[in-house]
């Protein structure tokens, strides 16, 4: 879903600019040691999974993984997502350098979106956890689309064809990508629940109490 070089207007470049840099310095405020590896992995998913594309007219169709990335970094999803976007313009020539700032924002500000939107609702369990996991890998690429679109119209109206087909084009991937959140949601829960967002210690403690009854019950 990138924007090739050539595409938009120096306004609309400008404001993707503009808005790509403030989400970053949000993000590298919010990047603490501990959540540099995350980050590093989750870009690294984000670069190959994006590679793999299908050119439509100015823009593309392939996996974006921004909403589980979004939901596992949050605000930290700016500088992740705009790195990976840099590397695939500077050695692949894949979206280009003047349209970073506003790729960058139609991936990473549903990643955002996302976060806030189903971050309480991963731990919950069964149907809701699922449902609020479908739901973020789903809703972060129709916002990305629809982001798409407003760049093309705000650059030229005679886009809004095109910006309707990039949605259209794109709902088998918002459904791919809902399944992908789930799978992904519904492993980490079970292996290391701490990656997940709105983890507490609490809720550690909470499942260690728990297993501790079922072994001595077990005894």
């Amino acid at each position: 879903m990138h924007i090739s070089e050539g595409v938009l207007s120096a306004q609309v470049l400008g404001a993707g600019m503009v808005l790509a840099a403030a989400g970053t310095a949000v993000g590298l405020k919010k990047l603490n040691e501990d959540k540099i590896p995350q980050a590093a992995i989750l870009s690294a998913a984000f670069f190959v999974a994006s590679l793999i594309h299908v050119p439509i007219g100015p823009s593309s169709v392939h996996l974006i993984l921004n909403g589980i990335l979004g939901l596992m970094l949050g605000w930290v999803a700016f500088p992740a997502i705009l790195i990976a976007l840099l590397l695939q313009g500077v050695l692949f020539q894949f979206g280009g350098i003047t349209t970073l700032g506003v790729n960058t924002v139609i991936m990473a500000t549903p990643a955002v979106v996302c976060y806030y939107l189903f971050a309480g609702f991963v731990h919950k369990p069964g149907a809701i956890s699922y449902a609020a996991s479908f739901a973020c890998g789903f809703l972060s690429v129709l916002l990305s689309g629809i982001l798409v679109g407003t760049a093309l119209m705000f650059t030229q109206e005679s886009f809004l064809e095109v910006a309707w087909t990039v949605v259209i084009a794109h709902l088998p991937v918002m459904f791919i990508e809902g399944l992908v959140a789930i799978f992904c949601v519904g492993f980490l829960k079970k292996v290391q629940p701490e990656l997940l967002p709105k983890w507490s210690a609490a809720q550690q403690q909470a499942i260690l109490d728990s297993r501790t009854k079922m072994v001595e019950k077990q005894v």
